[in-house]
C-alpha cells in the first residue's frame, strides 16, 4: 500500500517508497501510476516525478484535468518542494545557491538549488580493518528548477555526495556505510511540500 497523506476532489499527497519507479517502461515491472490506480480504483495522473530511489512527498491528480492544472502550479513554482539529504562530506558554507547548468539530453540547461546544513557529524567506521571517520552532513534544499538528479548531482560537484548515490556519489564510502550504518538505499527524501493555499506536509525525519 502506497500511504496517502492527503486528499481533496483534485489531487493525492502521497509518500512514494523509495526503489518504485513512478512510471512505467522498459524493464520496470512496478510503478507508482499503475500501483496506486489499482489502489485507489480509478486512474491516476502524473504531474511531476521523484527518481526511483527517491522517496517522501509527491502530488499526483485524479483527472486529466486536474492534471493539467497542477502540472502548470508546480511548473509556475506556485508550490515548494523541500528536500533532506544525508551526504558524505561537508559544504564549504552552511547556506547558500548552487548555480550550475546540467547537460540533459544533449542540451545545456540552467539548474539552482538553495541549501542549507542543518547538521554535521563524524561517522566511525571501519576500512580494511582500520578505524576511519567519515565527515557525514544533513542537508535541506529547496529546488528552483526542476532538472533530471538535479540535487545529487550538483552535491556532488561540491564534493559532498547524497550517501548512497553509486551513480553520482562514492562508491567506495557508499560500501562502507553499508557496513557501519546500514544505508543500503539513496538518502535523499522528499519531506515537505507547500501548496498554493498555504497548506503544508511534512514527513518527520527519524
Amino acid at each position: 500500500m502506497i500511504p496517502i497523506i492527503y486528499e481533496n476532489s483534485e489531487i493525492l499527497v502521497i509518500n512514494k517508497p523509495c526503489g518504485l519507479a513512478v512510471q512505467g517502461g522498459q524493464g520496470i515491472t512496478r510503478s507508482l501510476d499503475k500501483d496506486l490506480s489499482t489502489q485507489t480504483g480509478y486512474k491516476i495522473f502524473l504531474v511531476h516525478r521523484l527518481d526511483k530511489d527517491t522517496s517522501g512527498l509527491m502530488i499526483v491528480a485524479k483527472n486529466a484535468q486536474a492534471a493539467s492544472k497542477w502540472t502548470k502550479l508546480i511548473s509556475s513554482k506556485d508550490i515548494t518542494k523541500e528536500y533532506i539529504a544525508i551526504c558524505v562530506g561537508k559544504l564549504k558554507q552552511n547556506k547558500g545557491i548552487i548555480r550550475e547548468d546540467l547537460i540533459q539530453h544533449g542540451q545545456k540547461k540552467t539548474a539552482v538549488t538553495e541549501y542549507q546544513v542543518e547538521k554535521e557529524w563524524m561517522l566511525q567506521a571501519q576500512k580494511n580493518d582500520a578505524p576511519v571517520e567519515i565527515q557525514m552532513s544533513q542537508i535541506r534544499l529547496k529546488l528552483q528548477t526542476g532538472r533530471m538528479h538535479q540535487i545529487r548531482i550538483h552535491l556532488s560537484k561540491q564534493n559532498c555526495p547524497v550517501a548512497g548515490d553509486d551513480q553520482h556519489g562514492n562508491f567506495k564510502i557508499n560500501k562502507i556505510l553499508r557496513k557501519a550504518a546500514g544505508i543500503k538505499t539513496l538518502q535523499l527524501f522528499s519531506v515537505k511540500l507547500t501548496l498554493p493555499d498555504g497548506q503544508s506536509f511534512e514527513l518527520p525525519m527519524e
